[in-house]
């Protein structure tokens, strides 16, 4: 059965047409990106804590499967709601799934702090940014290969899927801006768009990058979903939080009743030991606070994409603020978290530098530190510029792991060997 609720426009795929089979463009989208290197990467990326320290916290990779569960069971309640809704006109949830997959592909290595050093270092050649680096993967290094192929060719639907951010980085009138697409990527953005154009006011503020088609606003709220009740549920099994140090920040808040009754039902749930079932229990809340309604915009004739939005309870958006300031509040101002911040300073700036000296400025004798092909995705670059994003996507693309060991095989003089090549 055809669904009514999509098009060709939306399955239109950037980069010319790709091969058809047994299944339609969204599941195709979903497969490329279950079997693409940069997916299986997210199984050593940090989420909160340090890949490889614990073995039963959350990482990228799990991560990304319990927003991508959240997300096709928020398209299957939305469905059973009916209303605009119905049998063969409803949001595909393979469409969702697979934009819930991809949503974090972009993110470094240890995690925001990873994030934050690669913005600072990459402020004078355009910036870094989690999403925009997804979007980069998507459409330029997924399945690259030194014959010019590159790029998974993605439909329209899925790229404005994982859009959450359509500003670029100079259209922000000062810096360093936190949530932008990169500069080159304004044609990706046309072709989201095409055939129309950005109406003069969204250009406005933060206006744009609020502008999402109904599958990033259903991807964004299961991502909320997730981290807002596991990072609590990782915090409190690996130590972070307890009944005491969530007393003692309660005590510096002002509580309101709400907030207070939220709080008095975490420590009944840490007390009984039955914190993991009881906000698994919430993860079916959250997932029922959702609603359709229709809109009216400059793309909303032109998909169903635009002429329905999500719409989430004000109580269930409170409840996920809550404990997302707690976990904020607690775990990721923590010492422990401020010095892998540290750490993360130390390495990428050292990494960058060695790669730096070596690939850009070239001054004396230079040394091939890097894996042969990045070394030529470098030198194929005519600017400092596009020098500076070959050494960010390299350095973005590494696991905690894999940057950890590079960093020591560079600089700790009883590490690695000839042998040690990976």
């Amino acid at each position: 059965m055809t669904n009514r609720f999509y098009s060709g426009f939306d399955a239109e795929t950037l980069g010319g047409s790709r091969k058809t089979d047994y299944r339609n463009a969204f599941q195709i989208d979903r497969d490329r990106i279950i079997h693409a290197h940069a997916f299986r990467k997210l199984q050593s990326k940090t989420q909160v804590f340090l890949s490889g320290e614990y073995d039963f916290y959350r990482t990228r990779l799990t991560h990304s499967m319990e927003v991508a569960q959240i997300g096709r069971s928020i398209c299957h309640f939305l469905r059973m709601q009916g209303g605009a809704l119905t049998e063969d006109f409803f949001i595909d949830s393979d469409l969702v799934e697979a934009v819930c997959l991809a949503h974090d592909l972009g993110h470094p290595p240890f995690g925001h702090s990873g994030e934050r050093t690669l913005q600072e270092l990459m402020l004078p050649w355009g910036g870094f940014e989690g999403n925009a680096q997804t979007l980069h993967l998507l459409t330029h290094t997924m399945y690259q290969n030194e014959s010019g192929v590159h790029g998974m060719q993605p439909t329209r639907a899925l790229l404005d899927g994982v859009l959450k951010y359509k500003k670029l980085f100079a259209e922000f009138p000062t810096l360093p801006a936190h949530h932008f697409l990169y500069n080159p990527q304004a044609e990706v953005r046309a072709f989201v768009f095409a055939p129309a154009s950005i109406p003069p006011e969204l250009h406005a503020g933060e206006t744009l990058n609020g502008f999402k088609s109904v599958e990033c606003q259903i991807m964004d709220w299961a991502d909320d979903a997730a981290y807002s009740l596991n990072d609590i549920v990782d915090g409190v099994k690996a130590g972070f939080l307890n009944v005491e140090r969530i007393e003692a920040w309660a005590a510096r808040e002002a509580l309101d009743a709400e907030r207070q009754a939220w709080l008095d039902q975490l420590f009944s749930a840490i007390r009984s030991d039955r914190l993991e079932s009881a906000f698994s229990a919430k993860i079916g809340v959250f997932i029922t606070a959702c609603r359709l309604r229709e809109r009216r915009n400059f793309m909303s004739a032109a998909t169903n994409r635009y002429r329905f939005e999500l719409t989430v309870t004000p109580a269930a958006e409170r409840e996920a603020m809550f404990y997302k300031k707690i976990a904020n509040d607690i775990i990721f101002e923590s010492p422990q978290l401020q010095q892998m911040e540290h750490k993360a300073r130390k390495v990428m700036f050292d990494l960058w530098s060695a790669a730096w000296k070596n690939y850009v400025e070239r001054g004396g004798r230079v040394i091939n530190i890097l894996p042969p092909h990045v070394g030529r995705l470098i030198d194929a670059e005519t600017t400092a510029a596009g020098k500076a994003r070959q050494i960010c996507d390299w350095l973005a693309g590494l696991t905690d792991g894999m940057i950890v060991r590079t960093y020591r095989r560079l600089f700790d003089p009883e590490f690695g060997s000839i042998r040690d090549l990976s």
